[in-house]
């Protein structure tokens, strides 16, 4: 069957469609697009390889192709640490409501897929970010919880830091420091001092940084990884799961 040409039939280019599609806020659409795209130049690709079988032997054909795919797929991680995933973060990512551990966070097997390129894997960690924004803190608060449990000694440390504020709050109370500007901002100094030498002998800042490090890693991994879904979608989810209770 032959079909006409239509003169009403408009050609969109390539980066003007798919930057339609970014500012409409179809992700999910340009996400997928983005997979379906390389995934058809890797078939291309494995055909033109085995077009030239007559001219290799197969078996180089299949290295040469393995290689190819594993040092795309170390650039496309490698490429997560050149850049800032917070750069779109707001202060209003923090204020909605927390979403679905299971349904939203977690979601299926289906729910994930290697990055087919650097440039999808920035687009699902700065989205994945602002929507997930509230799971990330409380894994934070977990992972420094736990890291708290191993490290008693820092636990004891930010605990004393806790105590000393609380103290020269009820004697800035207490004392009225607020009629005496200069004697509340020597107290406050010789305060800040004193945290800064607690949190560095009890080894507070260990407990952080190894917090902050397994967040990031979970954080950049699972962003990269989970694909973009309708902003809508996981808000069904949940209220489709309360329902059902």
């Amino acid at each position: 069957m032959v079909f006409k040409a239509n003169p009403l039939a408009l050609s969109v280019p390539e980066p003007a469609f798919e930057s339609w599609l970014r500012d409409s806020g179809y992700l999910e659409i340009l996400d997928q697009r983005t997979s379906d795209l390389h995934r058809l130049s890797a078939a291309d690709s494995t055909f033109e390889l085995r077009n030239s079988a007559a001219d290799s032997t197969t078996t180089s054909i299949i290295c040469s192709g393995f290689f190819v795919s594993l040092f795309s797929r170390i650039w496309t991680l490698l490429s997560l640490i050149t850049f800032n995933p917070f750069s779109k973060l707001v202060a209003e990512d923090f204020s909605g409501d927390t979403p679905s551990w299971t349904l939203a966070f977690f979601g299926s097997s289906d729910s994930y897929s290697f990055p087919s390129s650097p440039s999808q894997a920035r687009l699902r960690v700065h989205e994945n970010v602002k929507r997930f924004a509230r799971n990330y803190a409380f894994l934070f608060i977990v992972f420094f919880a736990c890291s708290l449990y191993q490290l008693p000694l820092a636990l004891l440390g930010l605990i004393s830091c806790l105590a000393l504020w609380d103290v020269f709050k009820f004697c800035a109370y207490r004392w009225e420091l607020y009629r005496r500007p200069s004697l509340r901002q020597a107290l406050l100094h010789i305060a800040q001092c004193a945290t800064a030498i607690i949190l560095f002998f009890f080894n507070v800042q260990l407990a952080l940084l190894f917090a902050l490090g397994v967040s990031y890693a979970v954080l950049i991994v699972h962003a990269s990884f989970r694909k973009l879904t309708p902003a809508k979608q996981s808000q069904r989810d949940g209220n489709r799961r309360i329902d059902q209770r």
